[in-house]
């Protein structure tokens, strides 16, 4: 561990050579939105001496490098909706914001492809692709807010996992600066470049510990010109073979997701298990797929309901304002992965140990998915909750938590025997310990 060095006004002077004052934002002048979720983030709640937005990447680049050149530890971020996400950063120094970097660098329309700056919202990035019928499909927390380099950062997915994969699966090519201050690449702009494949996977999720990204290439999809979902509920049993019968079937959903009965209760549809699953393609296909799952919930005694047009999206964005959005009454807000199969098992827990105080939904193919809790838990609970994913090749990480729980219960459970080699490649990317300290170890 490093002592860093405070801020001192010869390292403010470097800074302000490079970036206009409005970039450079001492911790007094900080906003109260922007404290709160660095209080959260950063051990004892220190706040960082500056709060830095370079508004292009050769600004961000010699940013990182008056830094590095000084030993200052940094926490990048993006719109920072995500920030105090997973471990707590033991120091920070400064707090460097792609919020700035928001354009588009290269739109290969007819190839499906397109290269951003990491801080450009997803929210505009749909509306751009939008105007030639294509879209980024992934479904993350805070969607109208969250950067690029953000949801690319914490590995942040969604909902459409089911039929595009995760985020790492659409990625082409990115960049991102190095604890030196220079920018180093990795893939290309063309669906089959692999090169640098490895790379891309390795900053998926690296939470801001590798280095800053600061461009992404993704691979895009024409938008379907039909939707359709299906909400089912029953008993728990009749959930689970409903799901694996989904599985075997040659069906091809965008979306779904096993929902625990407290989602289903506040949505007002009784109080089962419940799974909803979108199907996104040509009316001819929604419209047969749909029916045949109808058929499969009816042999089982699923209740069923089908929507459409504007009742559709608002339940998805219903879904996603119940687990993933911000509450002012929610404790801990963590990421669950468990065998598919376990599913369904797993949010009976969570229901039964939360009294009904915990809301889950986990995807159907990956059994990735995410759980709020809007209760005080004991650690018994968390431990309990953990050890059943464990149990079934799974994991439970905590996402938002007060740092009294977090310092309590590890937020990410890791129990395999990668750590050195993780420590390994924190030292080659990072050979000071300068990106998000102790974020990970």
């Amino acid at each position: 561990m490093y002592n860093y060095l405070v801020m001192t006004s010869e390292i403010a002077s470097q800074l302000e050579s490079i970036l206009d004052t409005q970039d450079i934002i001492p911790r007094d002048r900080v906003n109260n939105g922007w404290q709160d979720r660095v209080k959260k983030t950063i051990y004892n709640s220190c706040l960082p001496d500056y709060f830095l937005t370079p508004p292009e990447l050769k600004y961000l680049s010699n940013t990182v490098r008056i830094a590095s050149k000084n030993r200052c530890s940094i926490l990048p971020c993006g719109s920072g909706t995500k920030l105090s996400w997973g471990g707590v950063v033991s120091d920070a120094n400064l707090v460097i914001s792609t919020q700035k970097l928001n354009r588009v660098i290269d739109h290969a329309v007819s190839d499906l492809t397109i290269t951003v700056e990491a801080g450009i919202k997803l929210r505009d990035l749909q509306t751009i692709l939008g105007h030639h019928n294509q879209f980024l499909p992934i479904d993350p927390a805070y969607p109208d807010n969250a950067t690029i380099g953000g949801i690319l950062a914490t590995a942040d997915t969604g909902s459409w996992r089911q039929r595009y994969g995760g985020i790492r699966d659409l990625v082409l090519g990115l960049s991102f600066v190095r604890w030196d201050g220079e920018i180093a690449k990795a893939g290309g702009k063309v669906v089959k470049n692999v090169a640098g494949y490895d790379l891309m996977k390795l900053f998926t999720g690296s939470y801001g510990t590798l280095g800053i990204i600061s461009t992404v290439t993704f691979r895009l999809y024409p938008i379907p010109e039909a939707s359709g979902t299906l909400l089912m509920t029953g008993e728990a049993e009749n959930i689970s073979q409903m799901a694996q019968t989904f599985l075997q079937s040659g069906l091809q959903p965008t979306a779904a997701e096993m929902i625990s009965p407290s989602v289903v209760k506040t949505l007002e549809l009784g109080e089962n298990m419940g799974l909803m699953v979108r199907f996104q393609s040509i009316p001819e296909s929604v419209n047969e797929q749909s029916q045949q799952v109808q058929a499969i919930a009816e042999k089982l005694s699923i209740k069923v309901i089908f929507c459409k047009d504007e009742i559709e999206n608002n339940l998805w964005k219903q879904l996603q304002k119940l687990i993933r959005v911000d509450n002012t009454n929610v404790t801990i807000k963590g990421k669950i992965g468990i065998i598919p199969n376990q599913a369904v098992n797993w949010l009976i827990k969570l229901n039964e140990l939360t009294q009904q105080q915990g809301w889950g939904m986990i995807n159907l193919s990956s059994g990735i998915g995410q759980f709020k809790l809007d209760i005080e838990p004991s650690l018994g609970i968390l431990k309990q909750l953990r050890s059943l994913a464990q149990e079934n090749r799974g994991f439970l990480t905590i996402l938002e938590a007060d740092q009294s729980i977090k310092k309590q219960f590890e937020p990410w459970g890791y129990s395999g025997n990668a750590l050195p080699l993780m420590k390994q490649i924190k030292t080659q990317f990072d050979p000071h310990n300068l990106f998000s300290p102790s974020r990970f170890i």
